[in-house]
């Protein structure tokens, strides 16, 4: 067992691979948070706990008038509570019955289950019984009889800790959570600083770092989804850590919903991070004997960089988050019509692209936004999901079937969760709608939001959307959300229950997700939210691949999947080859540059493939080959951040095999210079005695430019020219200069013999 629990001493000890975390309950009972870092012994670390008498620091009355050192606003603890004399940021804040706020939690008892918990209606990691094991340590407040019950999962394998939390209310009258965090992690000392990742529509997951001074810093979203403005992801981290070397931890927040993560460094330099449901639209209602639920916060520690935090995350989210067919299944290169044709379009031009596409080696065709109800532009028809047959000139399965009969598959786009006022969804039911009683809504996009809070809602479109899956021969399904949610009010609660809304809003989306994944296994379900408005691993547990951004320009995008990389896989990201000049930015970059990007992801392409050239029809045949060449290297490889977006030059990405066999080094400048300094990187993940070749990937080169280039290349990619992995990462690898304007470069290491 990964789990040691010391019962006599209270002292409960948590092992991965090459990490160690621990805590104590002390002779008061209080939780106390020991250590979490390298792997050590079981021994007890609470000796570096140090409780002196601090002015304003008040004590629990049970410590008698002898104990002034012994205060709750110094100590490190497992769970904090607001009200009850620590005056930090807390994890829970409970209003009792007689108005009070306040709450304190004392050890009860404790359990260890082999095998990993579950969380009923809420996305967890899992695994194997035999390679996980949970650790429930259950605190009582003894005035309220309020449990807590803090779930720790180990995968022992994977250096992951997950955590979340179950609140039951055991005493005989009605409690109000007005906050429930899933995790609350006391650094007892250290100097540290936090990766957060910001952003906007169309320009997502920006690297931010920041030092933890003192006092508090936070980043959240209370815009009803995980937003395009904070990803709910996060590093702490030493210092001077950097990608190789340096003390980091990262936490993940499985959820989808309103969340906030917060920091502080308190009087005596400890530091605290809280993260969970975003208190400000939440306020619980807890009868006597029932129970709550948070979401799971997955973390991870590395004593060797931040790179390595990314990798731990990446295959825990491929193989212990993402589920079903898909996980494994190498997924379809796919064309989505929307940026060739928008809303405009004929059964006959759709069928006309995907017999063009299928002829170059395509495998799926996406019908993106304006094949159903009156759906011309976005003021109306959204909530109408009945195709619109005098539109597409038949009906939606002839369409889809003379898609399948050119060999390609078929896919739908969908936006289940809103609704325009010109349909006749809304006509019918406009108690549906989230809007607040006497008051105007706020538009976005011309569209209200479908209260998915509610049970009928979530009934109505499982069914509507099943219909559609069961009459049509449908394979991928985008799952679009196109708004902000505000006016936040259910017509099916009370006045009382309305702080319940926005997460009873995120478990009915759950359930309809569950729903439809369970009931069509062969579908794979692409979330989307305006690009990456929701990316976060709650939804990858539903839908394995996430559009990752609305811009797809491949220089917008280095950045977009640069931040992104930190927390989540390549195969979660949704990116595609498109148009130029870039209907975003309006940028021109070779085709060579825009696939070697889409390549960082799950590959696609979003353009009018009917108005493209012979040659460009060839250089898409030679993509999709690469890509499916590559593909496993790529799509479940160990990623390595080799010169970040932020560089003067280039951007440096690799994806190595896990056994070190081979890697798919990619390049690409952001400028062309003249008399430029060399770019060399230090090449990851290879085996330091094993002989390589290499293999430079050349296209959209100018022909001139070319044959100059060819008898000039650096040492190692001359045929037959062998190097050591030793000398690739030491050394490093140089990457051949920009001949154009934003030059990409991909480069095949191979091991030989």
């Amino acid at each position: 067992m990964s789990i040691v629990a010391d019962a006599k001493n209270g002292l409960f000890t948590l092992h991965t691979k090459n990490t160690t975390y621990q805590m104590k309950a002390d002779s008061l009972g209080t939780l106390l948070h020991v250590y979490y870092g390298e792997r050590t012994d079981d021994s007890d670390k609470s000796y570096v706990i140090c409780m002196k008498d601090r002015g304003f620091s008040g004590n629990p009355y049970e410590v008698g008038k002898k104990s002034k050192e012994y205060s709750l606003d110094t100590l490190p603890q497992e769970y904090s509570c607001y009200g009850t004399g620590d005056y930090r940021i807390s994890a829970l804040k409970v209003q009792n019955m007689d108005g009070s706020l306040a709450a304190a939690l004392r050890f009860k008892e404790y359990q260890v289950i082999r095998g990993k918990y579950t969380i009923q209606g809420l996305p967890a990691v899992y695994s194997e019984k035999e390679k996980a094991d949970t650790l429930e340590v259950i605190l009582e407040d003894p005035a309220s009889k309020v449990e807590v019950h803090l779930l720790y999962g180990v995968l022992e394998e994977n250096d992951i800790i997950t955590r979340a939390v179950k609140i039951v209310n055991r005493g005989s009258d009605r409690i109000v959570l007005q906050k429930a965090a899933s995790l609350n992690l006391d650094f007892i000392n250290g100097e540290y600083e936090w990766i957060t990742f910001y952003g906007r529509h169309v320009m997502e997951r920006n690297l931010q770092r920041e030092e933890l001074g003192h006092g508090i810093h936070a980043i959240g979203s209370v815009r009803g989804t995980s937003s395009h403005q904070y990803n709910p992801f996060a590093i702490v981290c030493e210092k001077n850590t950097d990608e190789e070397k340096g003390k980091c931890y990262g936490f993940s927040f499985l959820y989808s919903g309103e969340f906030q993560m917060e920091a502080e460094k308190d009087q005596i330099d400890q530091t605290r991070l809280i993260c969970g449901i975003h208190p400000d639209n939440f306020a619980w209602n807890l009868q006597p004997g029932e129970a709550f639920d948070t979401p799971e916060v997955m973390m991870t520690y590395s004593g060797a960089g931040i790179g390595m935090i990314s990798r731990n995350l990446h295959r825990t989210i491929r193989k212990h988050i993402c589920r079903g067919e898909w996980r494994d299944k190498r997924r379809p290169v796919l064309i989505n019509n929307w940026e060739a044709t928008y809303f405009d379009f004929s059964g006959e031009q759709l069928a006309k692209m995907a017999k063009k596409a299928a002829g170059l080696g395509l495998e799926l065709f996406v019908l993106d936004d304006g094949w159903f109800g009156k759906r011309d532009d976005d003021n109306s028809g959204l909530g109408d999901w009945f195709p619109n047959e005098k539109k597409l000139g038949c009906t939606l399965k002839e369409l889809a079937d003379q898609i399948t009969e050119c060999g390609m598959q078929f896919g739908l786009w969908f936006e289940p969760e809103a609704v325009s006022e010109d349909s006749d969804l809304y006509r019918t039911h406009p108690e549906w709608a989230v809007v607040i009683p006497g008051r105007r809504p706020d538009l976005s996009r011309n569209q209200l939001i479908l209260d998915f809070s509610r049970a009928d809602v979530q009934d109505y479109m499982i069914e509507r959307m099943s219909a559609i899956f069961e009459e049509t021969p449908i394979t991928y399904v985008k799952w679009d959300f196109n708004r902000s949610i505000c006016d936040k009010y259910s017509m099916a609660l009370d006045a009382q229950s309305q702080g319940e809304f926005s997460h009873r809003y995120v478990l009915g989306l759950y359930r309809v997700l569950e729903s439809l994944t369970a009931k069509f296994p062969h579908i794979l379900f692409e979330g989307c939210s305006g690009g990456g408005g929701r990316f976060d691993a709650g939804m990858l547990y539903y839908t394995p691949q996430i559009w990752c951004s609305d811009n797809s320009d491949a220089i917008a995008r280095l950045s977009i999947q640069y931040g992104t990389s930190f927390g989540y896989p390549v195969s979660a990201m949704g990116a595609h080859v498109s148009a130029v000049p870039n209907h975003q930015t309006g940028r021109t970059t070779p085709f060579a540059t825009r696939s070697c990007v889409a390549m960082a992801g799950t590959f696609g392409y979003e353009l009018d493939i009917t108005k493209l050239s012979e040659e460009e029809g060839e250089k898409i045949r030679q993509q999709i080959s690469r890509f499916k060449k590559h593909y496993d290297l790529i799509q479940y490889g160990e990623y390595y951040r080799l010169q970040a977006p932020s560089d003067r030059q280039c951007t440096v990405w690799e994806m190595a095999d896990p056994e070190g066999k081979e890697a798919l080094v990619s390049a690409v400048f952001h400028h062309v210079e003249g008399n430029t300094a060399p770019v060399i990187v230090r090449v990851q993940g290879l085996r330091e005695k094993a002989c390589y070749q290499m293999h430079l990937y050349m296209e959209d080169l100018p022909e001139e430019a070319g044959k100059s280039f060819l008898t000039h290349l650096p040492y190692g990619y001359k045929e037959g020219e062998r190097i050591t992995g030793a000398a690739l990462r030491q050394c490093g690898l140089v990457i051949p200069g920009a001949m154009q304007e934003f030059q990409a470069w991909q480069i095949h290491i191979a091991e030989v013999e």
